[in-house]
């Protein structure tokens, strides 16, 4: 099942209101001014990294495709526009009949970016592309975040199994896109149930705190769970006294135990001690779970322990620092009239303090040194490279207004590791630094 079967995660009219109010007011004008119909490029993308990352990830694409198709002006959204007087009656009008008939470009889900790369191209007449700048930033940027921060997590992790948990520290929507970018930068599994549903995230959960302490004894809480759920379930070992906890884990379980978890506390030390003591009760099999507002470098610190998973939500659901991208959607290039042959130009904002755009509808490739490690994210306007036309990052995703490259979730998730491991072993480092890869305009 994939997010095209089941449509919205809520039951919402459209997408077109997840907007600013100057889309609209900008339509009109251009509508009005004779402007609207002139072909036009517009491009996503960061003009820095976070401060410290070595790279980003690209996620929420699939989320965007959704968006774009559902993005329709219907009675009650009409209704509401003409009540609060935002736009006149002929912009409303164009509005009933919007559709989305451009074409769009993009780095697929999953692949790592650099500052100045093109995510997203966004192709068609200026007033159907305008539109989109909003609802097509708000997703990318918070799913970039989540995917960035999930991958230097993973990456942290080395291997071990990593529970995306985080669903009560955020927004109930942002939670389900929140576990989705996870899962592409790396996330095993979800506590959430809505993004299993929505994305066919695996899900994960046994109990809390709470249940432990509705019993008169922790063994009876241990055994009802056991008894329910089997012996392969977890049991959250430190609501009391860990060691007595995990001997009598041990005695209602037996052997065949499946995962304590910790909550709390020295984490390094107490791993180190729960796991002798299991095997020391002959449960060598049990695996150990850890929680407790993790992030990425907690996870690295426990590279030593004696841990199977780690479970992490505040940092995670809010980009560990980093709660988004900074990416902009800019109009780069169009046509001197609405003639369609007309030919394109390169436009861009001339501005001091770091804003600054390049012009021109982009292509963008990745050189690789004779090994196959990247060494720079190269972009240009013109003729690409022969030697890069093979290296090319961009693909088409929508094309005449349709959907063409929709792909399940796990295919993002393989191409990030992918990706990642593709890149120079620096950037999987924690410690702050410069981008890996350099951006060249050629």
């Amino acid at each position: 099942m994939n997010a095209a079967d089941l449509g919205l995660p809520v039951d919402v009219p459209s997408t077109a209101l997840f907007t600013d109010q100057y889309e609209l007011t900008m339509l009109q004008a251009a509508l009005q001014g004779g402007t609207a119909d002139r072909r036009s490029v517009f491009e996503v993308f960061t003009r820095r990294l976070p401060e410290g990352r070595r790279y980003g990830v690209v996620a929420g694409i699939g989320r965007v495709l959704d968006a774009v198709e559902n993005f329709r002006f219907d009675p009650g959204v009409l209704g509401f526009l003409r009540d609060q007087g935002i736009v006149d009656e002929p912009t409303l009008k164009w509005l009933a009949g919007y559709r989305f008939s451009g074409d769009i470009w993009g780095y697929p889900e999953g692949e790592v970016y650099f500052p100045g790369s093109p995510i997203l191209r966004v192709e068609g007449s200026f007033a159907e592309c305008v539109l989109l700048e909003t609802v097509i930033l708000s997703i990318l940027n918070h799913d970039s975040a989540i995917a960035a921060a999930a991958s230097r997590m993973s990456a942290a992790a080395g291997g071990r199994r990593l529970i995306e948990m985080g669903a009560r520290r955020t927004h109930e929507l942002a939670a389900v896109a929140s576990a989705r970018a996870a899962y592409v930068g790396g996330f095993d599994s979800t506590s959430d149930l809505a993004a299993g549903f929505r994305y066919g995230i695996p899900t994960v959960g046994t109990s809390a705190h709470a249940f432990t302490l509705l019993h008169d004894s922790e063994r009876d809480a241990f055994r009802a769970q056991v008894e329910t759920l089997g012996r392969g379930t977890t049991l959250l070992v430190d609501t009391y006294d860990v060691a007595e906890a995990v001997r009598t884990a041990v005695e209602v379980a037996g052997k065949e135990l499946g995962a304590v978890r910790i909550d709390s506390g020295d984490l390094l030390l107490v791993a180190h001690r729960v796991r002798a003591q299991l095997d020391e009760l002959g449960a060598k099999n049990t695996k150990i779970v850890v929680t407790s507002d993790l992030d990425e470098y907690a996870i690295a610190s426990l590279a030593a322990a004696p841990v199977d998973a780690y479970g992490v939500g505040t940092q995670l659901v809010t980009g560990s620092g980093h709660p988004t991208c900074s990416m902009v959607y800019k109009l780069v290039a169009r046509a001197t009239s609405a003639d369609p042959k007309a030919p394109l130009i390169a436009v861009a904002k001339k501005s001091v303090g770091g804003k600054v755009s390049v012009g021109g509808r982009k292509w963008a490739a990745r050189r690789t040194d004779e090994e196959g490690v990247a060494e720079a994210e190269v972009l240009g306007t013109g003729p690409v490279p022969p030697e890069l036309a093979e290296r090319q990052l961009l693909v088409e995703l929508v094309k005449g207004g349709d959907v063409v490259a929709r792909e399940p979730l796990e295919a993002a998730r393989t191409r990030h590791f992918e990706a990642r491991a593709g890149l120079p072993m620096s950037a999987i480092q924690l410690s702050r630094g410069e981008p890996v890869l350099s951006t060249e305009y050629v």
